[in-house]
Protein backbone atom coordinates (compact mmCIF):
# COMPACT_ATOMS: atom_id res chain seq x y z
CA UNK A 1 0.00 0.00 0.00
CA UNK A 2 1.35 3.04 -0.46
CA UNK A 3 2.28 5.47 2.09
CA UNK A 4 -0.22 8.13 1.11
CA UNK A 5 -3.27 5.54 1.50
CA UNK A 6 -2.14 3.94 4.72
CA UNK A 7 -2.35 5.47 8.26
CA UNK A 8 1.33 6.25 9.86
CA UNK A 9 2.59 2.96 11.68
CA UNK A 10 4.63 3.58 15.11
CA UNK A 11 7.85 2.60 14.58
CA UNK A 12 10.54 2.63 16.98
CA UNK A 13 14.78 2.03 15.31
CA UNK A 14 17.19 1.11 18.13
CA UNK A 15 20.48 2.07 17.13
CA UNK A 16 19.28 5.20 14.98
CA UNK A 17 21.68 7.31 15.08
CA UNK A 18 24.57 6.17 12.25
CA UNK A 19 25.05 3.52 9.66
CA UNK A 20 22.80 1.12 9.00
CA UNK A 21 20.27 2.21 11.76
CA UNK A 22 20.30 5.98 10.61
CA UNK A 23 19.32 4.44 6.95
CA UNK A 24 16.64 2.20 8.11
CA UNK A 25 15.00 5.13 10.18
CA UNK A 26 14.94 7.76 7.35
CA UNK A 27 13.64 5.10 5.18
CA UNK A 28 10.45 4.74 7.32
CA UNK A 29 10.34 8.68 7.77
CA UNK A 30 10.28 8.96 3.84
CA UNK A 31 7.59 6.59 3.87
CA UNK A 32 5.72 8.79 6.08
CA UNK A 33 5.72 6.50 9.17
CA UNK A 34 6.04 7.71 13.24
CA UNK A 35 9.57 6.71 13.66
CA UNK A 36 11.43 6.73 17.00
CA UNK A 37 14.50 5.34 18.89
CA UNK A 38 16.19 5.09 22.64
CA UNK A 39 19.26 7.70 22.40
CA UNK A 40 21.91 8.21 24.56
CA UNK A 41 22.02 11.92 23.65
CA UNK A 42 23.72 11.21 20.29
CA UNK A 43 22.05 13.33 17.28
CA UNK A 44 19.46 11.58 15.61
CA UNK A 45 17.68 11.89 11.67
CA UNK A 46 15.53 14.59 11.07
CA UNK A 47 11.93 13.62 12.20
CA UNK A 48 12.77 10.87 14.41
CA UNK A 49 11.78 11.54 17.94
CA UNK A 50 14.21 10.99 20.42
CA UNK A 51 13.18 9.24 23.63
CA UNK A 52 16.10 8.57 26.57
CA UNK A 53 16.58 5.28 26.83
CA UNK A 54 19.80 2.33 27.06
CA UNK A 55 18.80 -0.97 25.78
CA UNK A 56 20.79 -1.82 28.55
CA UNK A 57 18.52 -1.31 31.17
CA UNK A 58 14.83 -2.88 31.09
CA UNK A 59 13.31 -0.27 33.05
CA UNK A 60 14.51 2.78 30.75
CA UNK A 61 13.69 0.30 28.03
CA UNK A 62 10.06 0.19 29.37
CA UNK A 63 10.12 3.99 30.18
CA UNK A 64 11.30 4.60 26.04
CA UNK A 65 8.21 2.84 24.89
CA UNK A 66 6.18 4.22 27.21
CA UNK A 67 7.15 7.84 25.63
CA UNK A 68 6.95 6.70 22.55
CA UNK A 69 3.54 4.88 22.75
CA UNK A 70 1.91 8.29 24.54
CA UNK A 71 3.32 10.22 21.31
CA UNK A 72 2.52 7.76 18.45
CA UNK A 73 0.19 4.86 19.66
CA UNK A 74 1.24 1.24 20.04
CA UNK A 75 4.14 0.00 18.45
CA UNK A 76 3.73 -1.59 15.38
CA UNK A 77 7.21 -2.08 14.15
CA UNK A 78 10.66 -2.16 16.19
CA UNK A 79 13.62 -2.91 14.65
CA UNK A 80 16.44 -3.58 17.05
CA UNK A 81 19.55 -2.64 15.72
CA UNK A 82 21.85 -1.11 18.06
CA UNK A 83 25.28 -3.11 18.54
CA UNK A 84 28.24 -2.71 19.29
CA UNK A 85 32.14 -4.23 19.12
CA UNK A 86 34.75 -5.52 21.08
CA UNK A 87 37.23 -7.31 19.28
CA UNK A 88 39.50 -9.77 20.75
CA UNK A 89 41.47 -12.63 20.48
CA UNK A 90 39.50 -15.59 22.54
CA UNK A 91 42.74 -16.22 24.83
CA UNK A 92 42.70 -12.34 25.75
CA UNK A 93 39.51 -11.80 25.19
CA UNK A 94 37.57 -10.79 28.87
CA UNK A 95 34.75 -11.96 30.47
CA UNK A 96 33.44 -8.27 30.60
CA UNK A 97 34.20 -7.91 26.73
CA UNK A 98 32.16 -10.76 26.10
CA UNK A 99 29.45 -10.04 29.04
CA UNK A 100 28.98 -6.01 27.30
CA UNK A 101 28.71 -7.31 23.53
CA UNK A 102 25.72 -9.95 24.56
CA UNK A 103 24.46 -7.14 26.91
CA UNK A 104 23.88 -4.80 24.24
CA UNK A 105 23.48 -6.98 20.61
CA UNK A 106 21.47 -9.93 22.11
CA UNK A 107 19.66 -9.26 25.69
CA UNK A 108 19.03 -5.48 24.12
CA UNK A 109 17.18 -6.83 21.47
CA UNK A 110 15.14 -9.31 23.56
CA UNK A 111 14.41 -6.70 25.94
CA UNK A 112 13.11 -4.40 23.11
CA UNK A 113 11.22 -7.42 21.63
CA UNK A 114 9.40 -8.24 24.91
CA UNK A 115 7.91 -4.61 25.36
CA UNK A 116 7.22 -4.22 22.23
CA UNK A 117 5.31 -7.61 22.15
CA UNK A 118 3.23 -6.00 24.81
CA UNK A 119 1.34 -3.77 22.43
CA UNK A 120 1.82 -6.19 19.47
CA UNK A 121 -0.27 -9.02 20.87
CA UNK A 122 -3.02 -6.57 22.01
CA UNK A 123 -3.23 -5.12 18.55
CA UNK A 124 -3.02 -8.69 16.96
CA UNK A 125 -0.50 -7.21 14.77
CA UNK A 126 3.29 -6.36 14.80
CA UNK A 127 6.73 -6.59 12.49
CA UNK A 128 9.95 -7.33 14.65
CA UNK A 129 13.32 -7.22 12.86
CA UNK A 130 16.50 -7.95 14.27
CA UNK A 131 19.21 -6.80 12.37
CA UNK A 132 21.99 -9.45 12.55
CA UNK A 133 25.15 -10.04 10.35
CA UNK A 134 27.04 -12.12 8.18
CA UNK A 135 29.50 -12.61 10.96
CA UNK A 136 26.88 -14.39 12.87
CA UNK A 137 26.73 -17.49 10.43
CA UNK A 138 29.80 -17.06 9.04
CA UNK A 139 32.03 -16.07 12.04
CA UNK A 140 34.91 -13.73 12.06
CA UNK A 141 38.46 -14.44 13.53
CA UNK A 142 38.71 -11.55 17.43
CA UNK A 143 35.09 -11.64 16.87
CA UNK A 144 33.89 -14.30 19.15
CA UNK A 145 31.19 -11.86 21.27
CA UNK A 146 30.16 -10.03 18.14
CA UNK A 147 29.22 -13.55 16.45
CA UNK A 148 27.59 -15.16 19.31
CA UNK A 149 25.31 -12.43 19.51
CA UNK A 150 24.32 -12.17 16.39
CA UNK A 151 23.79 -15.82 15.98
CA UNK A 152 21.56 -15.28 19.15
CA UNK A 153 19.50 -13.31 17.44
CA UNK A 154 18.05 -16.46 14.74
CA UNK A 155 16.90 -18.28 18.26
CA UNK A 156 15.28 -15.52 19.16
CA UNK A 157 13.35 -14.67 16.07
CA UNK A 158 12.45 -18.24 15.83
CA UNK A 159 11.37 -18.89 19.27
CA UNK A 160 9.14 -15.64 19.28
CA UNK A 161 7.74 -16.87 15.27
CA UNK A 162 6.17 -20.06 17.18
CA UNK A 163 5.14 -18.18 20.49
CA UNK A 164 3.80 -15.36 18.40
CA UNK A 165 3.20 -16.27 14.94
CA UNK A 166 -0.51 -17.06 15.60
CA UNK A 167 -1.42 -13.70 16.68
CA UNK A 168 -0.27 -11.73 13.33
CA UNK A 169 3.22 -10.92 14.54
CA UNK A 170 6.41 -11.53 11.78
CA UNK A 171 9.94 -12.25 13.10
CA UNK A 172 12.53 -12.04 11.30
CA UNK A 173 16.67 -11.38 10.99
CA UNK A 174 18.52 -9.46 8.35
CA UNK A 175 22.23 -10.36 8.18
CA UNK A 176 24.24 -7.74 6.44
CA UNK A 177 27.61 -8.58 4.80
CA UNK A 178 30.05 -5.76 4.30
CA UNK A 179 28.68 -1.92 4.33
CA UNK A 180 30.01 0.63 2.56
CA UNK A 181 30.88 3.45 5.56
CA UNK A 182 33.11 6.21 6.89
CA UNK A 183 34.67 2.84 8.68
CA UNK A 184 34.96 0.74 5.46
CA UNK A 185 36.30 3.89 3.31
CA UNK A 186 38.84 4.13 6.07
CA UNK A 187 40.19 0.80 5.44
CA UNK A 188 44.00 0.16 3.81
CA UNK A 189 43.46 -0.05 0.00
CA UNK A 190 44.73 -3.89 0.58
CA UNK A 191 42.43 -4.74 3.47
CA UNK A 192 39.60 -3.41 1.24
CA UNK A 193 40.49 -5.53 -1.71
CA UNK A 194 40.92 -8.73 0.33
CA UNK A 195 37.32 -7.93 1.35
CA UNK A 196 35.79 -7.21 -1.95
CA UNK A 197 37.93 -10.56 -2.94
CA UNK A 198 35.19 -12.96 -0.90
CA UNK A 199 32.46 -10.91 -2.32
CA UNK A 200 31.13 -12.93 -5.27
CA UNK A 201 29.29 -9.25 -5.78
CA UNK A 202 32.84 -7.36 -5.87
CA UNK A 203 31.61 -4.47 -3.94
CA UNK A 204 30.41 -3.37 -0.35
CA UNK A 205 27.27 -2.45 0.04
CA UNK A 206 25.01 0.61 0.27
CA UNK A 207 23.11 1.10 3.82
CA UNK A 208 20.28 1.72 2.10
CA UNK A 209 20.26 -1.47 0.66
CA UNK A 210 19.87 -2.99 3.78
CA UNK A 211 16.81 -0.48 4.35
CA UNK A 212 15.51 -1.47 1.36
CA UNK A 213 14.95 -4.91 2.58
CA UNK A 214 13.77 -3.85 6.21
CA UNK A 215 11.21 -1.70 4.53
CA UNK A 216 9.73 -4.89 3.04
CA UNK A 217 9.51 -7.27 6.02
CA UNK A 218 7.79 -4.45 7.37
CA UNK A 219 5.71 -4.49 4.82
CA UNK A 220 1.97 -5.92 3.62
CA UNK A 221 3.42 -7.91 1.28
CA UNK A 222 5.85 -9.68 4.02
CA UNK A 223 3.11 -10.83 5.79
CA UNK A 224 4.00 -15.11 5.69
CA UNK A 225 7.44 -14.34 6.35
CA UNK A 226 8.31 -15.48 9.43
CA UNK A 227 11.44 -16.91 11.54
CA UNK A 228 13.56 -16.12 7.88
CA UNK A 229 17.12 -14.84 8.13
CA UNK A 230 17.69 -12.95 5.11
CA UNK A 231 21.44 -12.32 4.05
CA UNK A 232 22.12 -8.93 2.39
CA UNK A 233 25.47 -9.23 1.90
CA UNK A 234 26.53 -9.88 -1.96
CA UNK A 235 26.61 -13.58 -1.44
CA UNK A 236 29.41 -13.79 0.86
CA UNK A 237 28.04 -15.84 3.08
CA UNK A 238 26.58 -18.59 1.19
CA UNK A 239 25.50 -21.91 2.58
CA UNK A 240 25.66 -20.51 6.26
Amino acid sequence: MPPETRPPRTVVVTGATRGIGRAIAERFVAAGDNVATLSRGSEVPDGVLAVPGDVTDSAAVDAGFTAIEERFGPVEVLVANAGITRDGLLMRMSDDDFDAVLDVNLVGAFRCARRASKGMIRQRRGRIILISSVVGLYGGPGQVNYAASKAGLVGVARSITRELGGRGITANVVAPGFIQTAMTDALPQAQQDSYLAAIPAARFAQASEVAGVVEFLAGPDAGYISGAVIPVDGGLGMGH
